[in-house]
């Protein structure tokens, strides 16, 4: 695919996702968002991509959504470059009309639905949606430029982007909702206080330290493994007891005990070498994959 707001690079089986559009601080657009999904399926069906790294162009990461519709920004009714909802036999709203549909909020179940590992490199601000997408990414890294908000209270909207369901079990409910309620802009090493990030580097290092824990995975692990507690980790998040986990966990050691990486794994070790995992994410997940369809989730 042809990429216009976002540049997409496969390098040592990490694709680097950089949003591009430096002369709006890489304001989020419908055009972003529609490449930001693409360039996830897209690493979802490459089994040459093992790691996801995704960062801005310039100095900011993402300033949040493009204002450049003033006052109808978030007026779906007013836009005209927007599909509109139809109304429901009663002549009310429909809010279950995919056009009502978060566009932000889409790029993040994109997200966490990924079978790849997801490294976020704030590199500057990241404000409002581009707060957002970040808290789907499994580990994310700031700048010592990086400039967090999540601005919603002071534009008169509400939370995005399922931040309501990500932010509070990343950071706890009581630092959510301090950062949610106030709507100030902090800066990384707040960030990093309130749990939301790992670490905070100098602007130079900070792509550096992200590849290295990329590398980290890309040469030590199975693929199909890490795709699988990717999944098992975010979605008993949402379990209301452990025996939910318990089942997955079981099916899962049934499963990959009798795999090929499961015998090179125990003998590259034996042996002491390093291992070379053949199964593939894209032909080899275990059948009971995706496990969460039984129970009508997608």
């Amino acid at each position: 695919m042809a990429y216009e707001t976002i540049r997409v690079s496969v390098e040592d089986h990490v694709q680097t996702i950089t949003l591009h559009r430096p002369d709006k601080l890489n304001a989020f657009t419908r055009q972003m968002m529609d490449e930001m999904i693409a360039a996830f399926d897209e690493a979802d069906a490459n089994d040459d991509v093992r790691v996801v790294i995704v960062t801005g162009e310039g100095r900011a990461f993402c300033a949040g959504a493009d204002l450049s519709a003033g006052a109808s920004t978030f007026e779906l009714s007013a836009r005209k470059d927007r599909a509109q909802p139809k109304e429901s036999a009663d002549g009310k709203t429909n809010y279950s009309d995919e056009a009502i549909r978060d566009g932000g909020g889409r790029v993040t179940l994109r997200i966490f639905k990924s079978l790849k590992p997801v490294i976020g490199a704030i590199n500057g601000p990241a404000v409002g949606i581009g707060a957002t997408m970040t808290l789907p990414m499994d580990i994310r890294l700031a700048s010592t430029e990086a400039r967090i908000g999540f601005v919603f209270s002071r534009r008169g909207i509400v939370m995005e982007a399922a931040s309501s369901w990500f932010l509070p079990r990343l950071v706890g409910p009581q630092q959510a909702l301090e950062w949610v309620y106030s709507g100030r802009v902090f800066n990384a090493d707040e960030a990093l206080r309130g749990g939301l990030v790992r670490s905070v580097l100098p602007p130079d290092q900070l792509l550096p330290e992200a590849r290295k824990l990329a590398k980290e995975i890309v040469d030590n692990t199975s693929p199909v493994s890490v795709a699988l507690m990717r999944q098992m980790v975010w979605r008993m998040l949402g379990a209301d007891d452990p025996m939910e986990a318990h089942k997955i966990d079981s099916r899962g050691i049934f499963e990959r005990g009798r795999s090929a990486d499961v015998k090179e794994g125990v003998m590259s070790f034996l042996e002491k070498r390093p291992a070379k995992f053949p199964d593939k994410v894209s032909k080899d997940m275990p059948p009971y994959f995706p496990w969460w369809d039984e129970r009508g989730y997608k």
